[in-house]
């Protein structure tokens, strides 16, 4: 998670400033860009004055000595994107309105600048449907929260060109980002939908009162958990053999026995009961904000682990 330099510091156009955006900002601004911020909720500002010092101090952690770009904010988005090299749209998940954002941002950027959507469902041939140069179009999507987690996964749609996506990777590796390029277009892109297999799983086992939610999550964070963290699923199976070939020689009949008897989990009522019971008796008396606090902390320490000895 290393920074490079590629040579004069970019204007970056962020549309969309809530929570992700926010980050988004935050992220592009330690990196040393100029940030230009818009969006149509003259609130946002405040929101974000009042929690870019942890912003600031989280990014610090992680990336030392350097020196922030400013971040301008702006009340019309032609004058917040007049001169931005890339943009990062943040607007809601719903496709009509990304079609129309997406247009709108088109009106007041040039040609040959990115337009990257941190869409986390949507796909980018029907996001740039309607588009004058869909050919700049790309998905940017992050993982919350956007300041400190590395992973950005940048896929195409049916009319945008390689270069776009060489554009985007290219930017997001230089602010010490980790992104992962995909071949082609899916629902819920890489790594939803590696999380929400898992999650299936685990759903129904509380549905099903195999586990409660705490053994679960245990389950997960002291058993592959930590060795993922470091090499992923497939290295870190590799070591538990001679190599990956021997591996799936050894243990594939079992796992095959896994998958043939994984559950199904449909959110129906009493699905979503069992799960929110056990969630809120995993998590007793503490509050969203002392939660997402331990785990903003917890996060600086790992990617600095990762950093040192991560595989990939």
């Amino acid at each position: 998670m290393d920074r490079t330099t590629i040579g004069p510091v970019a204007v970056v156009g962020i549309v969309g400033f809530g929570v992700i955006g926010q980050r988004w900002a935050a992220a592009f601004a330690h990196a040393g860009h100029t940030v230009h911020a818009y969006d149509p909720d003259p609130a946002s500002e405040a929101a974000f004055q009042a929690a870019s010092v942890q912003l600031t101090a989280d990014l610090d952690a992680l990336f030392p000595g350097v020196t922030p770009g400013p971040i301008r904010f702006f009340s019309d988005m032609g004058d917040a994107l007049a001169d931005v090299d890339f943009v990062q749209e943040n607007g809601p998940e719903d496709i009509g309105l990304k079609r129309e954002l997406l247009c709108e941002i088109e009106r007041h950027v040039a040609a040959d600048v990115v337009i990257a959507s941190s869409s986390s469902a949507l796909l980018v041939s029907d996001m740039q449907s309607a588009c004058r140069f869909p050919a700049r179009i790309v998905l940017g999507h992050p993982f919350n929260p956007v300041h400190l987690m590395p992973l950005v996964e940048i896929v195409g749609g049916a009319k945008t060109e390689p270069s776009a996506l060489e554009t985007a990777r290219h930017l997001y590796e230089t602010m010490g980002k980790k992104p992962v390029v995909m071949n082609r277009e899916i629902t819920g892109h890489l790594a939803l939908r590696l999380m929400g297999a898992m999650w299936r799983e685990a759903v129904a086992l509380v549905r099903d009162g195999v586990a409660s939610v705490e053994d679960v999550d245990r389950a997960f964070i002291y058993g592959p958990g930590p060795k993922w963290t470091l090499q992923g699923a497939f290295i870190s199976n590799q070591l538990n053999a001679s190599g990956m070939e021997d591996f799936l020689t050894k243990y594939g009949p079992t796992y095959q026995a896994i998958w043939d008897t994984l559950s199904d989990a449909t959110l129906d009522a009493p699905t979503v009961a069992a799960v929110t019971a056990s969630t809120a008796a995993a998590v007793g008396t503490r509050t969203q904000n002392q939660l997402k606090d331990e785990r903003d902390a917890g996060l600086v320490a790992i990617l600095q682990t990762i950093r040192q000895h991560g595989a990939l």
